[in-house]
């Protein structure tokens, strides 16, 4: 059976039966089959609404207990915050909740990003609804860059969120 969890009000999953595929001291002993098998439960329909999927690895107690060097939250929030009015002010809606038809203008990407999503949807096998997920999580990275256009840069991290289509 297929183990789902709730993190901060989102759904999660393990990444494989034992929940242990990562970790840094190599608690997992699943066999690859084992783990092709566990995630092959997971339906494409399911993943497709899914926008962003990433592994997030163990963390060792060591660095826990260290102080973090990474940027503030409350400098990401601002960013986020002004991320979000950017596009409030394009589309009077959040980049979530935009239509098909909205996507198709609004989140249209440039020559070389309209290239390399071409490319993610025949590699990853990409379905309509994927391909317009990929296309509104650019369009939020474009927003947080402060950049009005989606670049090729912006596919690129979007497709990375994309994690479990390349999985079987």
């Amino acid at each position: 059976m297929l183990k789902f969890t709730w993190t901060n009000g989102k759904k999660a999953t393990r990444l494989c039966p034992c929940g242990y595929l990562g970790h840094y001291n190599g608690k997992c002993h699943c066999t690859p089959d084992q783990i092709a098998r566990y995630r092959g439960k997971i339906s494409g329909p399911l993943l497709d609404r899914i926008d962003i999927q990433i592994e997030v690895p163990a963390v060792p107690q060591e660095t826990l207990l260290k102080q973090a060097d990474g940027e503030s939250s409350s400098d990401i929030q601002a960013r986020v915050n002004v991320a979000r009015q950017r596009a409030l002010i394009r589309q009077n809606k959040p980049n979530a909740q935009l239509t098909v038809s909205e996507i198709d203008v609004l989140c249209a990407p440039d020559a070389q990003g309209a290239a390399l999503l071409q490319q993610a949807i025949n590699r990853l096998n990409l379905s309509a609804r994927a391909y317009h997920r990929v296309l509104k999580v650019a369009r939020t990275i474009a927003d947080l860059a402060g950049n009005e256009n989606i670049f090729a840069s912006h596919i690129a991290e979007a497709v990375q969120y994309r994690r479990m289509d390349r999985q079987g």
